[in-house]
């Protein structure tokens, strides 16, 4: 209540940060450090499941090849992380929107603001991925720090009934969740600093599980060169100088150049690619 107090008397003008008690600023700084000893934590946990992650990695790589999908399903936290991973995925690498989906008990709505009972709904989540034309070549991943969302695991039993490949991201070790996927992945992240808190390590692991499943697909597809983004969306002016570097360093032209070549051709693979098809011509 005190620290609060004190942050909006700072906020209105009234105090500043320098006129804050020491014991205050103390109490702040011991919480902080709780907080960041706990999520050092995280990176270990992750660690200890590479060998269940690369094994789902490997088995969905060939199936996105051939055009199947990948699904992620949750509920809370664990949703909008879902979805947050599948929305990166067209400005970052250029795919379209329908390679990577993210779907959240409650629907788009929950994404800012809980939906009463949602994740309750045995099968709400396979009737959504039936409005998606699920086919054999997609793949589901659950993600609930628990395991034991209902909206979650009935999705994947029935997908998994269907012969579709099914994966999962827990920090509950032999869940239910766990028990309808093919590739359950288990990251044991031990108790959250606020108890209960799913939101802090499991979503930090969460996150950091998408992360490596979704870049290391994207770079196995081609969607990378090197270690950059030649196939990002040019959506901002940020992006456009950036774009236009990499042809830049990679082709030698000068900036002006090296722009119009961009934008003429949509990405920075394009451009590369019509720029050498060009100049080999030229020299035959």
């Amino acid at each position: 209540m005190m620290a609060m107090l004190w942050a909006q008397q700072i906020m209105l003008g009234k105090k500043t940060y320098k006129q804050v008690p020491r014991l205050l600023k103390d109490k702040v700084k011991e919480i902080l450090e709780d907080i960041n000893t706990e999520d050092h934590k995280v990176a270990d946990a992750v660690q200890k499941a590479i060998p269940q992650i690369e094994k789902l990695v490997t088995l969905i790589i060939p199936r996105v090849k051939k055009g199947g999908r990948i699904f992620y399903m949750g509920a809370g936290t664990s949703g909008r992380l879902g979805v947050l991973d599948a929305s990166e995925i067209p400005p970052t690498f250029g795919m379209p929107p329908t390679v990577v989906i993210g779907l959240i008990a409650g629907g788009d709505t929950a994404l800012r603001n809980p939906v009463e009972n949602a994740e309750d709904d045995m099968s709400r989540g396979w009737e959504e991925l039936l409005q998606h034309h699920i086919k054999s070549e997609d793949t589901v991943i659950g993600i609930a720090a628990s395991g034991t969302t209902p909206y979650v695991i009935g999705a994947m039993r029935t997908a998994r009934e269907h012969g579709i490949l099914t994966g999962c991201i827990t920090s509950n070790p032999n869940s239910p969740m766990a028990a309808e996927a093919d590739v359950p992945i288990e990251v044991i992240v031990g108790p959250e600093y606020v108890t209960g808190s799913s939101r802090m390590k499991s979503g930090t692991a969460q996150k950091m599980i998408l992360n490596m499943i979704s870049t290391t697909i994207m770079i196995e597809l081609g969607r990378v060169q090197g270690n950059k983004m030649v196939n990002m969306q040019l959506s901002n002016q940020k992006l456009i100088d950036r774009g236009t570097r990499m042809i830049i360093e990679e082709l030698h032209l000068d900036y002006e150049n090296a722009k119009a070549l961009l934008l003429l051709h949509g990405s920075v693979k394009s451009a590369i690619e019509a720029y050498r098809r060009h100049d080999s011509t030229y020299q035959e």
